[in-house]
C-alpha cells in the first residue's frame, strides 16, 4: 500500500483525495498497488472541507512521519514551499507538485536535489491543468529537437479575451464577469499581468531546451491594455487576440516571451476559446502537435497529480524531472536577449487629427528600419479633434520598434503612448 500526504487541501487537494478514493479500484489496477490518501495539511482546521481524510494544521507532524511514501505539495508560494520540498527530498521521499511559481524559480535546484538523493519529483500538474503536455514534451516527443512552443496556458486571460473578441466587450467589464464566475481572483494581477503564463512557459522551456531562465529574464506583458479598438482591428484583419507563452529555438539561442498576440483566425490556437487551454509544439521530426483541454480547476489538475502518482508507483522512480539525464554540452542553448527578438507588430496610435501626422510617423519608422505592412483608419474610431491610426509591420527587431515608438510617443500630436501587439502567424 502507498500512503499519500497532501500538503494544502484546497480545491485541488480536495479533488486529489476524493478521486483517489472514488476511483481507487481503477487506479490500483493501473498502478499495481493500492494508493491511499491518509492525511492532509491545512491552515485552518475550522474551515469545512468535503474530504474524508485526517486533517492537521501541523506541517512538521506530517513531514516527520516515516510511513508516508508520497507527498503532494499544493501549498503555493515560493520560498516556504521550496524549503518544505527540500526537507521531503532529504528524507528520500517522492514529491509531486502543482506549484508553477516554485518551479519557475527553483526547478533546477530541485532536480539536482532529487538526483543526488535518488528520489523523484512529479510536475505534470504545474502546467495546463489536466493536459499532459509535460509528459508529451519529456517522453512522447523526446526524439525531437523542439523548434517552437506556443501556448494558451492561462484560462482566466483566455476567457476574458474570448469574451472581448466575441462580444466586443471592454476589458474592465469582462474581468468583472470573470471574477463573478470564479474564473478570476479578487486580485487578478498574477493572471492578467502574464506572470502565471510566464511561470508555466519557463517549465516547458526547461524541458524542451534545458535553458535556466527566471521570470525576470524574459519579456512579460499582460492583457490589461487591450481595448475595443484593438478588437476592431483584429476582427477587420481576421485575427483573434490571445495571451501566448512562446518559446522558439533560433540557432543556439532560445527566445522566450509572454504577451498578447494577434493570431490568424484559421490557426488552431485561435480557436481555443473560453477557459480552455491549448499548446502547440513543433518538433523537427514530428512536425506540429496540438494539445487541448481544461487548464485549471480542481478535478482537471488533480487528474495530472494522480497521473504522476501512478507513474511513480509503477516505476519506483520517474524519468528525470526536466527530461535531461545530463545536459548535452555541444547543444547548450542560451536565452536570447529581449532586444534581439524578431516578429511582426501591430501598432495603435491616438493622434490629433491634423495634416502631416502620418508622414512624420512613417519617417520615424523608416529611420529605424521598420517597414509598414498594412494601415487602417476608420471613421468609426474618429472623434472630434483626434483620430486613431492602426498599422502592422513586417518582421523587425524588438529593439528597433521600441526605439521608434519611444520617439513617436514624444511627437507633439500624440495623445497617448502607442500600443503594440505582436503578431504570430
Amino acid at each position: 500500500m502507498i500512503k499519500v500526504a497532501i500538503i494544502g487541501v484546497g480545491t485541488v487537494g480536495s479533488s486529489v483525495a476524493n478521486i483517489l478514493k472514488k476511483n481507487a479500484k481503477i487506479i490500483e489496477a493501473r498502478s499495481g498497488k493500492k494508493i491511499v490518501p491518509v492525511i492532509g495539511v491545512v491552515k485552518n482546521l475550522n474551515k469545512k472541507r468535503d474530504v474524508d481524510i485526517e486533517l492537521t494544521d501541523d506541517i512538521n507532524e506530517v513531514l516527520d512521519r516515516d510511513d508516508i511514501d508520497i507527498y503532494i505539495e499544493l501549498m503555493g508560494g515560493v520560498e516556504n514551499a521550496y524549503n518544505v520540498v527540500k526537507k521531503i527530498l532529504k528524507k528520500g521521499k517522492t514529491v509531486i507538485t502543482a506549484n508553477k511559481a516554485l518551479l519557475a524559480y527553483h526547478r533546477y535546484e530541485l532536480q539536482q536535489e532529487a538526483r543526488v538523493l535518488d528520489t523523484s519529483i512529479g510536475i505534470e500538474a504545474s502546467v495546463a491543468g489536466g493536459i499532459p503536455v509535460v509528459k508529451a514534451l519529456r517522453e512522447g516527443l523526446s526524439a525531437n529537437q523542439i523548434l517552437a512552443i506556443k501556448g494558451i496556458i492561462n484560462g482566466t486571460c483566455n476567457f476574458i479575451l474570448s469574451k472581448m473578441m466575441n462580444e466586443k466587450a471592454n476589458f474592465k467589464h469582462t474581468l468583472e464577469e470573470a471574477q463573478k464566475l470564479g474564473y478570476a481572483e479578487a486580485d487578478p494581477t498574477f493572471d492578467v499581468g502574464g506572470f502565471d503564463t510566464a511561470h508555466k512557459l519557463l517549465i516547458l522551456a526547461s524541458i524542451a531546451y534545458g535553458v535556466d531562465a527566471k521570470p525576470e529574464d524574459i519579456l512579460i506583458e499582460g492583457i490589461e491594455n487591450i481595448s475595443p479598438e484593438d478588437i476592431y482591428f483584429a476582427n477587420d484583419f481576421e485575427y483573434n487576440i490571445k495571451l501566448l507563452g512562446i518559446a522558439k529555438k533560433i540557432g543556439k539561442k532560445v527566445e522566450l516571451r509572454v504577451h498578447p498576440a494577434l493570431v490568424p483566425k484559421d490557426k488552431m490556437l485561435a480557436k481555443v476559446d473560453g477557459v480552455m487551454n491549448g499548446v502547440s509544439i513543433v518538433g523537427d521530426s514530428v512536425g506540429e502537435t496540438m494539445y487541448y483541454g481544461a487548464g485549471a480547476g480542481g478535478d482537471a489538475t488533480a487528474s495530472a497529480v494522480i497521473a504522476d502518482i501512478i507513474d511513480i508507483v509503477r516505476e519506483d522512480k520517474s524519468s528525470p524531472m526536466l527530461g535531461y539525464i545530463y545536459s548535452p554540452d555541444k547543444e547548450k542553448l542560451t536565452l536570447m536577449p529581449q532586444k534581439d527578438i524578431e516578429t511582426k507588430y501591430y501598432v495603435r496610435v491616438k493622434v490629433k487629427d491634423e495634416i502631416g501626422v502620418l508622414a512624420k510617423i512613417s519617417k520615424l519608422l523608416q529611420e529605424h528600419k521598420i517597414s509598414v505592412d498594412s494601415f487602417l483608419q476608420k471613421p468609426e474610431i474618429k472623434e472630434n479633434d483626434y483620430t486613431t491610426l492602426f498599422f502592422s509591420t513586417h518582421t523587425c527587431k524588438e529593439s528597433d520598434i521600441q526605439k521608434a515608438l519611444e520617439k513617436i510617443a514624444n511627437l507633439e500630436f500624440m495623445l497617448e503612448k502607442p500600443m503594440i501587439i505582436r503578431i504570430e502567424d
